[in-house]
Formats: C-alpha cells, structure tokens, sequence
C-alpha cells in the first residue's frame, strides 16, 4: 500500500495548485517544496510568489505611483512639496505582501488536506520518492502517482557571470536597498523590461543590451515598435543586436564589453548589471537512477500533450516542461493532471494561453500575432483602436497605446489580440474568453460594453475589423 495516492514534488504556481486540487478530489497527498529565500527561511510559492510575479508586481507599482506623483499629480490639482522614495519602506511593504501570499498558500494547502513538507524532493524507481529535509534528514515514501513541477532558475551567462553583489540575476535586481545611478541589463524579454522600468521610474539610468537584432520578436511587431517609442520616450535606452562579450567588477562598478551588429566592440559602465536571459528547467538532481523519465538536452522533462512522463503515473507540469514559461500555464497544468489522476475531464488550451508585460503601458496579446497569420497565407482583417480616443483613459491620463484585433475573412473567427495601454493585462481576459469559445470579432462587436471603460477599446477594435468603429474614423 502507497503513502500518498499523489505526492507533488514542487510548491510554486504549478506544483501547489496540482497539490490542492489532488486534495479537493479526495485524494491523500504531499507537496515537497525546497525553496528557501536570501535570509535561509523556508517558503513555499516557488520563485512567483519569492522572487518573480509578486515582488516585481510590488515594485512596479511603488515605482509608478512615484513617478505619477511626480509628473502627474499636478495637472490633476494635488499638490504637493518635493517627492522622495524610501527604498527601504517600498523593500519592506514588497516583503510584507510575499509573506502574506506565501503563507496564504500553506493554508491553503492545510485546508486541502495536504501535507506540506519543506525539503529537497527526488523520484526514485517504483514512483518512490526521498525527501531530505532542510535539517538533514531522510525519509522515503511511495506513491500512486508523482507530480514533478520543480519549476526553473535564471540562465547564467559565462560572459558575465553573477556576484550576488554587482552582477545580479532578476531575484537580486529585486533586493537592491539603494537606487543604482546606472543599470545595465542584459535581456531586453519580459523580466528585463519591468525590472528596467522599476529602476528608471525610481531614478537611475538604464541601458537594456538586447543581442537579438528585433525588439519583442515574440509579439506583434506593431506592438513592439509602440512598445519601444515609449519606452525610449520614458529613458530606456535600449540597444538590440548587442551581444555581451564580457563583464568585470573594476573598483565597485561593473565595466561591460559588447559587440554590435556590424562587429563592433563597445564598453559600457554600470553600478549594478541585471543578467535577465532567460530561464532554465531547475531538474538537476530530481531523479534519481532507473525512473525512466527522460530530461532532454535543454533540462526540459519529455512529457505528452496531457503532461504524462511515460512512465507509469508519472507527470510533470510548469516551468520543466515544454511551452511558455509562464505561472499561469502551469497553474492550468497541475490542476488539469491533478483531475486526470482523479479520472475526470481536464484540458489545457495551449492556443490561449496570454502574455502580459506588466510595463507602463503594459503590454498583453493571446494567439496569433499578424505575421504569424499572414505567413499562414490565411486572409485575414484586423481592426485597432486607440486609447487616446477612449474618454476612460483620457480621464485617467493613460491614454498610450492601442487595442488591435486580428480575425480570419472567412469565418470571422478571432486569431489574436493585442493590447498595448492601460490595464491590458487585465484586458486581455475578455480575449481570451472570446477565443476559448471560438467567438467571432462580430460576437465582440455586438456584446455591450460599460461606458466610459477601458474595455470598450477591444469593442471598438472588433467593430473596426468591419470598418464599423463608432468613436473614430474608419478607413
């Protein structure tokens, strides 16, 4: 007889939903979690709740309201004297949130009836599993089925390689207790941008060094390139096809060496340099011998179109797998196995799945992007509306950006969308609800949207796919 019918090696946004929902199908389940933060103590919420989605969110949003203060609070009629940050009190109320979330999650797990054990997880032969403990000690249990959701880690680059001190990755870019007169980054993907927006809201000079000849080659490229105008407009100074060759701590700063497109060498000279690369599986010694699971040559765990290893009850979902390396995905997929295992009805739609950066104008698109559709030879519409015509955003100065719906000729079924400006993180939804039921842009156009709101941009958008736009001209 097994331990545990489910034991979930991995507590973050994959592997403790997977954990909960395992235990509201009544199933008897652990959740092995080995994350410990800077100060050694032990949490579960993998990296999104430690050092990811919830610290950075904390810290954009301090920023902002900095930077509005400053720039913005006048022309509404508050005044006020000279505006100062205290890093110290926007690292503290940062702090106080992730420890909320984080032991908002332990209860979360109790309430499951689920065990949560704090420790290093491995997968041995026979779906047994040996759990070494932060003190030390080991024990193995057995179980029916295992859930590996390890998650991932920032990829290091051997040309610039971390210090913990001057050379950081996204978590250290995170902790700094003073402003840093001038950032270097080296990423110009997701973390690199809002880590870069925090830290110039606040006061520093930032370059972005991006070795990628195109600007968010992952979006749509008309997204991108209003992405960049205003991202230059705000002091990111970034630089593309900048490939970094080198990076050497010279009496407390950072001395980078990069080359250009044409071949070019360039020096450049920083307080702190943020390596923001991208992120690797974090499955080093997860298995141990005999488990069949194969790791491919990436790290990624081998796993099928419904996360099944292969072997024999054997899963694994998030960050160490395949697809985008996102908390929502693999939310979706522990909680899609964990019903699996219970034999019901689970389903991950992976065409819906949407990115959001969460800069200022954030940015957020799910499905195609027009190039995509365009190199499918598939005939397509697209209609777009600017937030400056929206009386919403003009009323809450945001009035950056547009909303851009991409839907097929044929059958006018919805293929994309994409935000940039206010709230399109949350924006996105709506499109993404629409393309899960296969809406078509004129179901968009003829569901009634609230006035004045933000939404009301992605409605005109869908009318303007059909020249049918009502608050702007249409061409």
């Amino acid at each position: 007889m097994s331990d545990y019918d489910v034991i979930v090696i991995g507590g973050g946004p994959a592997g403790y939903p997977a954990a909960i929902r395992a235990g509201q199908n009544g199933l008897k389940v652990a959740c092995i979690d080995e994350w410990k933060n800077y100060d050694g103590s032990a949490t579960f919420g993998g990296t999104c709740l430690n050092a990811g989605c919830i610290p950075s969110k904390a810290l954009l949003e301090s920023s902002e309201l900095f930077h509005r203060a400053q720039v913005e609070f006048a022309s509404h009629g508050i005044k006020t004297g000279p505006v100062a940050m205290d890093i110290a009190a926007m690292q503290k109320r940062k702090a106080g949130i992730v420890k909320n979330m984080t032991g908002g999650i332990v209860q979360l797990l109790k309430a499951a009836g689920v065990t949560a054990m704090q420790g290093h997880g491995k997968l041995l032969a026979g779906r047994k599993v040996e759990f070494t403990a932060h003190d030390g000690s080991v024990k193995t249990f057995s179980a029916k089925h295992v859930v590996l959701a390890s998650g991932s880690h920032p990829t290091p680059l051997k040309t610039a390689a971390f210090d913990g001190q001057h050379i950081v990755d996204s978590w250290g870019a995170l902790e700094f207790d003073a402003v840093p007169k001038r950032l270097g980054v080296i990423g110009a993907g997701v973390i690199g941008l809002e880590l870069g927006s925090v830290w110039r809201r606040l006061g520093a000079d930032v370059t972005v060094l991006e070795a990628m000849p195109s600007f968010l080659a992952m979006a749509d490229q008309q997204l991108a390139k209003e992405a960049m105008k205003h991202f230059k407009k705000q002091g990111l100074d970034v630089r593309l096809g900048a490939k970094v060759s080198g990076a050497t701590v010279v009496k407390g700063e950072v001395q980078v060496s990069y080359i250009d497109e044409a071949g070019a060498s360039h020096s450049l000279t920083v307080d702190k340099l943020v390596v923001c690369i991208g992120r690797r599986p974090h499955t080093a010694n997860l298995l141990g011998e005999g488990t069949g699971v194969v790791i491919d040559e990436r790290g990624f765990i081998k796993v099928d179109d419904h996360c099944h290893t292969g072997i024999e009850n054997v899963w694994a979902v998030g960050d160490c797998v395949r697809g985008p390396m996102l908390a929502h995905k693999g939310k979706e997929e522990g909680v899609a196995v964990a019903d699996r295992i219970a034999g019901l009805y689970a389903h991950v739609n992976y065409q819906t799945i949407p990115s959001v950066i969460y800069t200022a104008p954030e940015i957020a698109w799910v499905g195609q992007t027009e190039e995509q559709v365009k190199a499918s030879g598939r005939p397509y519409k697209v209609g777009s509306f600017p937030f400056l015509a929206s009386g919403r955003a003009r009323a809450m100065e945001a009035s950056q950006g547009f909303a851009k719906l991409i839907a097929a000729k044929d059958d006018d079924q919805i293929l994309g969308v994409h935000i940039i400006g206010p709230m399109a993180g949350e924006l996105i939804a709506e499109a993404v609800l629409a393309m899960e039921y296969s809406a078509s842009a004129e179901d968009l156009q003829r569901t009634i949207h609230a006035h004045p709101t933000l939404s009301e941009a992605l409605h005109e958008a869908a009318l303007a796919a059909d020249k049918r736009a009502i608050d702007m001209p249409n061409r």
